[in-house]
C-alpha cells in the first residue's frame, strides 16, 4: 500500500472511540489509543470536535450491523461541518462484514479487522492523503506477539490480552468467525503486561480470552493457565486478579487449586447456555449438564466464598417446553449470583443459522422473562446475605449520578456503594459494612 502524499491536507489529529461489547472489545480499544497516541494522534470524549470517528463494533447481538449504521447516522451532521472526517469501522462487524460496508454506508471511509489494529495509523494515513475509502481485512495476522502500545482508560483496573481467538465453534457463535482461531500469548509477554500495570499504578488485572482454560494448548513452549495465574500472583505491586471467560469443558480442578492463592478472586463465569443436553449437543458445548453441575460442586467445595455468574440462551433452535425447564431448573440449582441472559438470535455464517424448528419471537420472549424473574429473586437473596457483614472492597471512584457516594467492587466482583469520606481515594482496599443488600449490588458504610 503506497502512500500518496498531499500537504495541503492536514493531518487529523483527534480521535473518539466508541466501543460496543465486551471486555475484549474494550481492551482493543485501548489498542487503538495506544497506536494511535504513539503515532500522534489525541484521545477525545466529543465525537463532534474529532477529525477521526472509530467504532469499535460487536457482533454477538442481532442486528449489529444496522446498529452500525444507525450510529454513523448520527455522525452525519459532523460529516457535513467537516469534509475531512475519517470515520472507521473495526471490531467484529468489520471483520464478517468488510467491503460491504462501504457500499452500503457512504459516510463511512475505513473499515479494519480485529486482527490489524496495528495498522490503523497507516491506514488513517492513506485515506487522509489520497482521499480513498478503504477496507483492509486481514484474518490471522499474529499481530498480538508484537510490542504494542496500550493507552489504559483506567488508572487502578487493568484488562490483559492472554490469547485471541476461538477453537470452539458453538453452533451459535461467530467468535471463531470474527477473531480467528485459538491463538495464546507467550506467558513472558503477558507477565510483562501485568508489570507494566504495576508501574503505570494499577493493582487489579482481569486476563481476557474467549476460554481462558484452554490458553497455552498447541504451543509445546508454553504454560498451563493454572500455572499463569501462579506466576501472577508472585507479581509485587498488584493486589487482585480476576478472568473471563471459562468454558466448563475444560474447566479443571488445577484451576480450582489455583484459585486458592491469595490474589486471585474468588469468582468465576462459567457459561451454561442451557440446561438440556439435547440442547448442549446442538450447540455443540462439549459438555453435559451433569458434568457442568459437577464442576460447580467442585468449585464451591474447594473455593470459600465463590461467586459464580454465567451466559444463558433461551429459545435455541429445538428448544422444547421440557428443554426450557431443565435449564429453569438447573438456574434454580445452582443458584448463581448474576447471569447474562440471551433471546437466540441467528448470526449469519454459524451452524445454527440453518438449523430448523427455530422457535418463534413469543415463546422466546416469555423463556427471557420467566429466567429473569427467576435470577432477580437468587440475586437479591444472595446479596442480602450480605447484610451485616464486613466486605473487603476495592475503590473504583465516585458514582456518576451521586459525587458523594462512592463505587467500589468485592473479591466476589459484587458492587457495592458507600458514602465518601476524607482520605479514601481509587484503587484503595477498605472494609465496609454492608448495611442494605439491593438487586443491583450492596450499600454500605466504611467499617
Amino acid at each position: 500500500m503506497s502512500i500518496r502524499l498531499n500537504s495541503s491536507k492536514k493531518s487529523p489529529r483527534l480521535v473518539y472511540i466508541k466501543t460496543f461489547g465486551c471486555q475484549m472489545n474494550n481492551y482493543d480499544s485501548e489498542i487503538m489509543a495506544g497506536v494511535l497516541t504513539a503515532h500522534g494522534h489525541k484521545m477525545t470524549d466529543n465525537p463532534s470536535e474529532a477529525d477521526i470517528i472509530l467504532l469499535n463494533t460487536c457482533s454477538i447481538r442481532d442486528k449489529a450491523e444496522q446498529k452500525v449504521y444507525s450510529q454513523v447516522g448520527r455522525y452525519r451532521p459532523y460529516k457535513d461541518k467537516n469534509q475531512n472526517l475519517i470515520i472507521g469501522v473495526g471490531g467484529c462487524v468489520g471483520q464478517l462484514v468488510g467491503n460491504d460496508i462501504l457500499k452500503k454506508a457512504p459516510l463511512i471511509d475505513l473499515v479494519f479487522g480485529t486482527s490489524n489494529i496495528d495498522k490503523l495509523p497507516q491506514f488513517l494515513d492513506y485515506i487522509n492523503y489520497s482521499g480513498e475509502r478503504i477496507s483492509r481485512i486481514d484474518k490471522a495476522e499474529e499481530w498480538t506477539d508484537k510490542d504494542i502500545p496500550i493507552s489504559r482508560n483506567t488508572t487502578k483496573s487493568g484488562w490483559v490480552s492472554i490469547m485471541r481467538g476461538c477453537n470452539n465453534f458453538c453452533a451459535y457463535c461467530v467468535v471463531p468467525y470474527a477473531r480467528g482461531r485459538e491463538r495464546s500469548r507467550a506467558h513472558q509477554d503477558i507477565l510483562k503486561e501485568i508489570e507494566e500495570l504495576v508501574r503505570s499504578g494499577h493493582s487489579e488485572v482481569t486476563l481476557l480470552g474467549q476460554n481462558v482454560n484452554s490458553y497455552g494448548k498447541g504451543k509445546e513452549d508454553e504454560i498451563s493457565f493454572p500455572q499463569l495465574l501462579r506466576l501472577a500472583n508472585q507479581i509485587e505491586g498488584i493486589e487482585r486478579i480476576r478472568f473471563v471467560t471459562s468454558h466448563p469443558k475444560d474447566f479443571s480442578p488445577e484451576l480450582v487449586e489455583a484459585m486458592k492463592l491469595e490474589k486471585i478472586c474468588e469468582t468465576i463465569h462459567l457459561p451454561l447456555q442451557s440446561g438440556s443436553d439435547h440442547i448442549l449437543n446442538r450447540m455443540n458445548r462439549g459438555y453435559t449438564a451433569t458434568q457442568y453441575r459437577s464442576k460447580v460442586d467442585m468449585a464451591r467445595r474447594e473455593i470459600a466464598g465463590l461467586t459464580i455468574t454465567t451466559d444463558i440462551i433461551v429459545g435455541f433452535p429445538g428448544e422444547t417446553e421440557e428443554d426450557f425447564a431443565k435449564t429453569r431448573d438447573m438456574v434454580k440449582e445452582i443458584g448463581y449470583d448474576s447471569m447474562f441472559l440471551f433471546k437466540y438470535s441467528v448470526r449469519p455464517g454459524t451452524a445454527a443459522a440453518d438449523f430448523d424448528q427455530q422457535i418463534d419471537e413469543k415463546t422466546k420472549q416469555k423463556r427471557l422473562e420467566e429466567i429473569l424473574n427467576i435470577q432477580n429473586q437468587i440475586t437479591l437473596e444472595k446479596n442480602r446475605a450480605y447484610e451485616g457483614k464486613v466486605v473487603e472492597v476495592m475503590v473504583e471512584g465516585p458514582s456518576q449520578d451521586k459525587k458523594d457516594i462512592m463505587i467500589g467492587k468485592t473479591r466476589g466482583n459484587k458492587v457495592v456503594l458507600f458514602p465518601s469520606a476524607d482520605g479514601i481515594r481509587e484503587g484503595d482496599l477498605i472494609k465496609i459494612k454492608i448495611d442494605k443488600g439491593r438487586l443491583y449490588g450492596l450499600d454500605g458504610e466504611v467499617a
